[in-house]
């Protein structure tokens, strides 16, 4: 895989976690629904913050990215304690209206952060990263795991 895909890739990724969750809230539409895509798509958003915070985002400050880095951190620790809302409510059909409310406030927060990300992280990411480092990156998306107890850093 070239270099070039690495942006791509990482865009493919936030489209089946936001599809994920839409297809959990699709299903359950005023009644509980089998949360199997809502808890894969909640542990693929996990692995995705743990990929670009171990991976992607320390070549990207050093070569002087500070600013924006910082930005992405800063709403991964928003991202990831609207995760633990999601998942401290019950999957019962009396909390089918709260995880409703609180999947559609982590897609508006998916929203606003794939919206800065994409044009300028992952284009950055492309011309930044050498061979090793995309190499490595792109092992990781294809099979990595993310290490038990793992948070992101703004948590």
């Amino acid at each position: 895989m070239e270099q070039a895909t690495l942006g791509k890739a990482l865009e493919l990724e936030h489209r089946q976690i936001d599809g994920g969750i839409e297809s959990y809230l699709a299903a359950a539409d005023g009644e509980a629904a089998d949360p199997a895509p809502l808890r894969t798509a909640l542990a693929g958003l996990r692995r995705h913050i743990y990929l670009e915070e171990q991976f992607l985002f320390p070549p990207l400050q050093a070569a002087g990215l500070m600013g924006p880095i910082f930005v992405m951190l800063r709403e991964h620790g928003a991202l990831w304690r609207a995760m633990d809302a999601v998942e401290a409510l019950p999957s019962s059909p009396l909390g089918t209206t709260a995880i409703r409310d609180a999947c559609t406030a982590l897609l508006a927060l998916l929203d606003a952060h794939n919206s800065k990300e994409e044009p300028i992280i992952y284009t950055q990411a492309d011309k930044v990263l050498d061979a090793a480092a995309s190499a490595e990156l792109l092992d990781f998306l294809a099979q990595g795991t993310v290490p038990d107890g793992w948070v992101c850093a703004a948590v």
